[in-house]
């Protein structure tokens, strides 16, 4: 009985763990992979793209149910940053492309290239600068992307990026 009492605080401690995340916030990202040269995009490169306002949005889960609000969302369009990352291959192959973008806990999300460059998605899609009238360096969760279109918002709504990997369907 003590060794089945054990092993379910054991399992309970664990499952408490995973659950509880911890945000190691970033201040700049990379972007890697099939691109002819790496860069870094600090948070002052980030500042020379237009602001843009996105307004407010509901998080929810994969559900669909409400976790949380953001007001006064301002950010930077993810496509007008990845334009400056010149592809490894040539434009007729580009819907061969996908961008795994990466929190620093791990969490990842998928963008193809036709999604945020040949369709309505690719317009809002951002990096969130600001919210809930605070600059992103102010809050734990720095570095932020956001799909505005997207209907179950939290699936997407990435904190603390790290890093964009390009990479080719094979």
């Amino acid at each position: 009985m003590k060794k089945l009492l054990f092993a379910l605080l054991l399992y309970a401690g664990a499952a408490l763990a995973q659950e509880k995340t911890e945000y190691k916030p970033t201040h700049q990202f990379t972007i890697t992979g099939q691109v002819k040269k790496e860069s870094v995009i600090t948070m002052d490169s980030l500042n020379s793209y237009p602001l843009k306002d996105i307004g407010d949005i509901k998080v929810t889960d994969h559900l669909g149910n409400f976790k949380h609000g953001d007001e006064k969302l301002k950010g930077v369009l993810l496509k007008d940053i990845l334009l400056h990352s010149q592809l490894t291959a040539t434009p007729h192959l580009y819907s061969q492309y996908y961008f795994v973008c990466t929190g620093s806990d791990g969490y990842k999300v998928v963008y193809s290239w036709n999604e945020l460059f040949n369709t309505d998605i690719g317009d809002h899609v951002f990096i969130v600068l600001e919210k809930n009238g605070k600059r992103i360096g102010e809050l734990p969760e720095s570095l932020q992307m956001v799909s505005m279109l997207d209907q179950k918002t939290g699936r997407r709504y990435l904190h603390n990026l790290d890093k964009i990997v390009v990479s080719e369907a094979q």
